[in-house]
């Protein structure tokens, strides 16, 4: 067996942080996507291709390459990603 090396492709990603606070910013990050909100847990479920998943405060909200949506904790996001200064999402412009 030959065991190789790999390098992520480089892909630019929009993301929101859920904060607890900010459902609405959410909600019309993934307007395509029904999110569902437990007030008492402060948690998010996000329809995602492999089934429901839960984010938590701090955990990011990825879209990713094909307009999907889903949840990723703040220390992987962290370890995976870097912030692209000065280039804006097309719905900030």
């Amino acid at each position: 067996m030959v065991i190789k090396m790999f390098r992520k492709k480089p892909v630019v990603i929009e993301a929101v942080q859920w904060t607890g606070e900010n459902v609405k910013e959410v909600e019309d990050f993934t307007s395509s996507t029904k999110v569902g909100y437990a007030e008492e847990y402060d948690t998010l479920t996000i329809p995602t291709l492999e089934g429901d998943h839960t984010a938590n405060k701090g955990d990011w909200i990825i879209k990713g390459v094909k307009g999907e949506f889903y949840p990723c904790k703040p220390d992987i996001f962290e370890q995976t990603y870097d912030e692209v200064p000065g280039q804006a999402s097309p719905k900030e412009e």
